[in-house]
């Protein structure tokens, strides 16, 4: 499968952003993994997408490992910025 990766800047408190994401996560059914400096991360839509995380500053770093050919990297990514800010 593909992979990709991207950081999104954030303001306020990692622990924040962290409780945002795991929520965004849960709700969807997946699984969230880690803590507010780094972890990991699956869900299934229209297949697998799993990743990792890190946090540096006041940047969230993001490694896609899987996901489905047909759902493009910047779709993912501007799901996550949506559901984060």
């Amino acid at each position: 499968m593909s992979k990709c990766d991207f950081s999104i800047p954030f303001s306020g408190s990692a622990e924040d952003v962290f409780n945002k994401a795991k929520a965004a996560v849960e709700r969807q059914g997946g699984l969230f993994n880690g803590d507010a400096a780094s972890g990991s991360f699956s869900i299934n839509v229209f297949g697998t997408i799993s990743g990792s995380y890190t946090v540096s500053g006041n940047q969230l770093n993001i490694v896609i490992e899987d996901k489905p050919m047909m759902i493009p990297c910047s779709a993912i990514e501007n799901v996550l910025k949506n559901q984060i800010s």
